[in-house]
């Protein structure tokens, strides 16, 4: 049985990942990570290692289904009054067991001390405004959990994120971009090709580069 436990802890860095792409798009990175974050773990639910996929090349395109959703939506995560205790609770708790133990509960463990099932203090950590610094306020109680901002599966986030995009292309677009970029055709041979001119697909090429990084930034 996968353990769902470990791979949360293990793909936060691919969640953040994820959700650097749409810095500066009118949504609090936050609520980018958080909604994230909701993508990883229904990745992890619903992964089956018999497929013969990594984890991580699974979960980015429900990650990123995720993000995407709260732009059609138009806005944040929406968080219960009751989430938000909980995550009050949680961030206390992180704190406390720290200075306790020398080192952060892992989730099995939060979510025995919280008395809720693992994915309920997963969802209690990711609402509760991340990333932050490990530092615990003795004064109210409160603690701030530090999460990972590096993940060795970042080159992945790039590549399936420029598939994503390129998919979305019109088809003479797409069909561009593949010819020239992944099988090495010169200008003049994507022209004969495409029916077009030299100078064309010059120009188009020039124009989809700008559109693609754009996107990707």
């Amino acid at each position: 049985m996968y353990d769902r436990d470990k791979a949360v802890s293990e793909n936060l860095g691919l969640v953040h990942s994820c959700a650097k792409r749409f810095r500066g798009r009118g949504i609090e990175y936050d609520d980018l990570f958080q909604a994230g974050c909701v993508g990883l773990i229904k990745a992890i639910d619903n992964f089956d290692e018999s497929r013969g996929l990594k984890l991580s090349t699974y979960a980015v395109p429900v990650i990123l289904g995720e993000i995407k959703g709260l732009f059609r939506d138009g806005g944040a995560v929406k968080i219960s009054r009751g989430l938000k205790e909980l995550s009050l609770k949680a961030t206390r708790e992180v704190a406390r067991f720290l200075k306790e133990n020398g080192r952060e509960p892992q989730i099995s463990e939060l979510a025995h001390i919280l008395g809720v099932e693992p994915e309920q203090a997963t969802e209690a950590l990711n609402a509760s405004r991340l990333p932050v610094s490990l530092t615990a306020d003795e004064e109210n109680g409160s603690g701030q959990l530090d999460i990972p901002t590096d993940s060795p599966d970042e080159k992945l986030t790039e590549v399936i994120s420029l598939h994503d995009e390129i998919k979305s292309l019109e088809p003479n677009d797409r069909n561009l971009i593949l010819l020239r970029f992944f099988k090495n055709k010169t200008q003049s041979e994507t022209a004969k090709e495409l029916g077009m001119t030299q100078v064309q697909v010059s120009r188009r090429e020039k124009k989809l580069l700008i559109y693609l990084r754009e996107r990707l930034i």
